[in-house]
């Protein structure tokens, strides 16, 4: 097949990957393109086994003019959506078998019916005004795209029927692999309020565990307030880190701990976790019930620190081969591929790889 990959403008898919999103396009695409498919990704750049079409830069500007609509939305938001256009519109004239949507902007998701090749889209993200009206235009043409989940979370908050398959997403496992464990605590993913490391360090430090933070810091202030004042020698942030030094920290660590306080559509740091043979310990919020299992690891209620320190005592026993060998079973990025194959070979026999808008 011929997949053609709509990703961001934003970040190029390449390492250190800026957020979950961009690390499970590389994946996808890495893997597909393995197996023998023709892959373009549509993005802001990367490097991989797959061709890159460069989206345009978030330079676009309106006129002083333009400017003066009260109701105009914030800049970066008109320069992402005339990146997004522009990718609409070569599409409409790209022989692409067919185009996979793994972005969560509400614009190709609406264009899906003027797009020559079938389109399967993937729902990161729980329900967004825009991305809903998206939804409900393009379900109304002829060939509406083929809309996959990454949890069954996530596809339960879209509403019955929308969503025709849940797949989970998938990691490198020869990226992630196993470590010996025996270290403290690790906490890794965007530094944002609604994943509130700050909380993964009061656990750690009630359970006399040290703690490292892996990520970048995306929310300066909320790092300024809550994060910045726990660090300490028991609390260190490593910042943004490569995929081969974060695998041999969490690999080292004996714990993972994940701390949403949102519904979390996937969870990407339990698929790596488990693959460095790390047992996890998190919030039961959002997709995370489906991904950690008692065999692997522990769910508290959410928000509860004090349940979250006392878990960290209850997984030394967690057998660390059992948890490579869930995230081999569930998490690889062949699994994942091959199910994005099967999909997509759906959507083509279903629609045909050239049918007319």
């Amino acid at each position: 097949m011929d997949v053609a990959i709509v990703a961001t403008p934003r970040f190029p898919i390449a390492q250190p990957f800026a957020g979950g999103l961009e690390a499970h396009t590389h994946i996808l695409a890495s893997a597909l393109a393995r197996r023998g498919h023709a892959v373009t990704v549509y993005a802001a750049g990367g490097d991989g086994n797959f061709h890159v079409e460069h989206m345009l830069p978030l330079d676009f500007a309106p006129s002083a003019i333009a400017r003066r609509d009260v109701a105009a939305p914030p800049a970066t938001a008109i320069s992402e959506h005339h990146a997004y256009l522009d990718v609409v519109m070569r599409l409409s004239t790209a022989a692409h078998d067919v185009v996979h949507l793994n972005s969560v902007h509400y614009l190709p998701f609406s264009s899906a019916g003027l797009v020559p090749a079938p389109v399967v889209g993937t729902l990161h993200c729980p329900p967004t005004p825009w991305l809903e009206s998206a939804l409900a235009i393009a379900a109304t043409r002829r060939r509406p795209p083929t809309l996959v989940s990454v949890s069954r979370s996530n596809a339960d908050s879209w509403g019955p029927g929308l969503v025709s398959e849940v797949i989970h997403n998938g990691i490198d496992l020869d990226a992630w692999t196993p470590g010996p464990g025996g270290g403290g605590a690790v906490w890794s993913g965007r530094i944002v309020p609604e994943k509130a490391p700050h909380l993964a360090i009061d656990a750690a430090r009630a359970a006399g565990l040290p703690i490292v933070l892996l990520g970048p810091v995306y929310d300066e202030a909320y790092f300024a307030a809550e994060v910045a004042p726990r660090l300490g020698p028991d609390a260190r942030h490593l910042g943004h880190v490569s995929c081969a030094v974060a695998a041999e920290i969490v690999g080292a660590a004996c714990v993972a701990l994940v701390t949403p306080v949102w519904d979390e559509p996937f969870g990407l740091v339990v698929a790596e976790a488990l693959a460095c043979g790390t047992p996890v310990v998190a919030f039961r919020r959002g997709a995370l019930a489906e991904l950690v299992g008692p065999e692997v690891g522990r769910l508290v209620d959410p928000g509860d620190v004090a349940a979250l320190a006392r878990a960290l005592a209850e997984v030394d026993d967690i057998d660390r081969d059992r948890c490579r060998q869930v995230a081999e079973q569930n998490f690889g990025s062949d699994v994942m591929a091959a199910r994005y194959e099967s999909c997509f070979e759906r959507t083509i026999d279903r629609f045909g790889s050239t049918a007319a808008a």
